[in-house]
């Protein structure tokens, strides 16, 4: 059998009663869209971050998309994140009207490079969104007081960070307001899509459910201000909020799983593993490692039966889609360098120690006839 980057199924076997109860409980309620899971959802989620409000959507490209309409980030407005990242949060901004303006990331850690920030910064941009990428979190001080000396809104985008923390304190409250995503794939995964944006903002919470639900609020079928449909469904959320009991169990789990590749792999020449950056409680979304021949590993290692993924192969300012933007070949130097050379091992809760063991032995006897 191949072993993969990730696969739910044996999650599944082992939480299916509680998935199944959750999808009966939904419909047997009489309400699925909106009705008590989401509201219920909502309420655990604000309270696990200690904030005031979430609002549940879709999915993690419309919480991010909305989280910053809801922050007042529109046309002519610019927004500073990183390439390095998943092409949807550089959609998300688009989707504003807003232009993307990109800043390296750091060689150690893969994260946004702080100190690039305040350079960025023209008299357009209006917010930073910070990328808490592959499982821990950038460092949160000096964006904040760059945005507090500039008049900047700060989005954290969460998507892969979900109970990872940054000087004792959880991913997603260090700002004005937090993405997430509940793709199947990340550390808290719906059975289908899902997003949400958390904050203590009640102007912002207020605009965040107008703006999901088409621009409508407390009149039905009466827009106040153009919106969207952007809803999380009651089935999602339910699920949810019995996978949100065992959070901080996967997180334990990942870690497990990143401390045996690290105690086994640490001697390998030429293999960079992982870096947690001081401060950071990593949750391990993703287990990325480096190596210049990284292509040639991934092609050798489909002969033992285990398939790669690379997070990411292609720089989002690369990308046709972004050409409009004017960014060229050698403007991130460390953001092109990393694509090159970055891949991931597999890394999910349910991962066998027998599958472990195959990945670590593949990996070492390719790496060992290079």
């Amino acid at each position: 059998m191949t072993t993969r980057v990730w696969s739910y199924l044996a999650e599944y076997h082992e939480e299916q009663d509680s998935i199944l109860d959750a999808v009966r409980t939904v419909f047997e309620s009489g309400q699925l869209i909106l009705g008590k899971s989401v509201r219920e959802f909502e309420r655990e989620y604000a309270a696990y971050h200690g904030l005031r409000h979430c609002v549940s959507v879709d999915n993690g490209t419309n919480a991010v998309q909305l989280g910053l309409e809801a922050l007042g980030v529109g046309s002519g407005d610019e927004v500073i994140t990183v390439s390095n990242t998943a092409a949807p949060t550089v959609v998300a901004i688009d989707g504003t009207g807003a232009k993307p303006v990109f800043v390296d990331v750091r060689e150690q850690d893969y994260l946004m490079d702080v100190d690039l920030i305040e350079a960025a910064i023209t008299a357009r941009t209006k917010a930073i969104v910070p990328v808490h990428l592959y499982g821990q979190c950038v460092d949160m001080e000096p964006v904040r007081r760059l945005a507090e000396k500039h008049g900047l809104v700060v989005l954290e985008d969460c998507a892969q960070a979900h109970g990872a923390r940054h000087h004792g304190r959880l991913a997603g409250t260090m700002s004005d307001a937090a993405a997430f995503s509940f793709y199947p794939t990340k550390v808290l995964g719906a059975y289908g899509d899902g997003g949400a944006v958390i904050t203590s903002d009640d102007t912002v919470a207020r605009n965040l459910r107008r703006l999901r639900y088409y621009g409508m609020e407390e009149v039905y079928y009466v827009v106040q201000t153009p919106g969207h449909n952007s809803r999380l469904d009651d089935v999602q959320a339910e699920i949810l909020r019995r996978k949100l009991t065992r959070l901080n169990d996967y997180i334990v789990a990942r870690r497990a799983i990143a401390a045996r590749y690290a105690e086994e792999l640490s001697d390998v020449d030429g293999l960079v593993l992982p870096a947690t950056t001081p401060g950071n409680d990593h949750v391990h979304y993703v287990y990325v490692v480096r190596h210049p021949e990284r292509d040639t590993i991934i092609e050798r290692l489909k002969g033992y039966d285990i398939a790669l993924n690379i997070s990411y192969p292609w720089p989002v300012h690369t990308m046709t889609g972004f050409s409009h933007l004017g960014y060229r070949q050698g403007d991130l130097p460390v953001t092109e360098r990393l694509a090159k050379q970055i891949f991931s091992l597999p890394m999910y809760p349910s991962l066998a120690l027998d599958e472990q063991d195959k990945v670590i032995s593949a990996l070492r006897d390719v790496l060992a006839t290079l």
